[in-house]
């Protein structure tokens, strides 16, 4: 049974194509504020694919120009989430149980973020009441390099006490 962001993320996709990236990232900025505040758009959504990216501007940028390594956490995080909060039922919340950040090198222009999940994590998050997985994310900057490695440990819950 899809919950309310996956039918909104339903009715986004019916939208002329210019206009779903907008849609999406205005959605999300007014549900994750902390994550708006860093300029994260959102290309795409699916149940088993998030795209997302981080401009190189001024407001997320670290003392030598690059995007902050904090920036770069948050949109780790938030792909992550997103692919995994379109799956969550609406009587369960996700919720972040660790994330493992390695800084390969110096982040080159914007970044982007892809994050995965398989048809089993899906099938598990649907299933189970609670539990946990591992997503990975991709995340690449302007030279096509990869120069972080994340994997985020996502859980969920029974909203009820």
């Amino acid at each position: 049974m899809p919950n309310s962001f996956s039918s909104f993320v339903s009715k986004v996709h019916k939208a002329p194509k210019f206009m779903q990236s907008f849609l999406l990232t205005t959605l999300f900025n007014s549900k994750v504020k902390f994550a708006g505040t860093t300029g994260i758009k959102l290309e795409q959504v699916t149940h088993q694919q998030t795209v997302l990216t981080l401009k190189n501007k001024k407001s997320v940028q670290n003392h030598i120009g690059g995007i902050h390594a904090i920036a770069a956490a948050v949109l780790a995080e938030s792909a992550t989430g997103i692919v995994v909060g379109i799956n969550v039922p609406n009587d369960r919340v996700p919720l972040l149980k660790s994330m493992t950040i390695e800084y390969q090198r110096r982040m080159q222009g914007n970044l982007k973020a892809v994050a995965n999940l398989t048809l089993e994590q899906i099938t598990l998050i649907e299933q189970q009441e609670k539990g946990d997985i591992t997503v990975p994310v991709i995340i690449t900057d302007d030279s096509g390099q990869m120069p972080i490695v994340c994997n985020m440990e996502w859980a969920w819950v029974s909203k009820k006490r």
